[in-house]
Formats: C-alpha cells, structure tokens, sequence
C-alpha cells in the first residue's frame, strides 16, 4: 500500500514522507523522506532511506532503526530528530 503524510515537527521543520508497505507483513517496502530540515552528509537521506526497508510500521522498531542508522553514520539534523522522524512515517499508516 502507498502511503504519504506531511508533518510539522514541533520546534521543528516540515517533514514529508512518502512510503510504500506491506500490509500483510506491516513492513515498509521504500520510503522517501523529505521536508525544510538539513541533514548532514547530504547523503544520508538516501543512505536512511535505504536502510529502513523492511523495518516494522512499530513505533518501538522504527524509532530504534533510526536511532541506529544516526549513531551509526554519525548523521547531523538540523530540524528533524528520531522521534520526529518515526512520528512522520507512522502518520502515513492509517
């Protein structure tokens, strides 16, 4: 299933995700993160984006996952966190 949703994080930026999941497994398929905020690599939108495929549609799961892929690739947001990240994405799922 496609899914999308435009969220204002609070002190934040403008978020817009666009994702496609699995309903059956409650999964998501792809994802296109994007909004006002800045991220530091430029790359590492898509290097998340890539990474968060085949996470669970769970609160828990994804805030975990992206927590992760931040520590990980040591990315720097300006104007989006974890928390308003997985708080954007779990808005596509109705």
């Amino acid at each position: 299933m496609q899914a999308h949703s435009v969220y204002k994080i609070p002190q934040g930026k403008l978020l817009k995700i666009s994702l496609e999941y699995d309903e059956k497994n409650n999964v998501i398929m792809t994802i296109r993160i994007a909004g006002d905020f800045f991220a530091y690599p430029e790359e590492a939108i898509e290097a998340m984006e890539k990474k968060i495929r085949g996470t669970v549609l769970e609160q828990k799961h994804l805030l975990e996952k992206i927590q992760a892929i931040i520590s990980e690739d040591h990315i720097q947001f300006i104007g989006v966190d974890a928390e308003g990240l997985t708080q954007g994405i779990l808005m596509c799922k109705p």
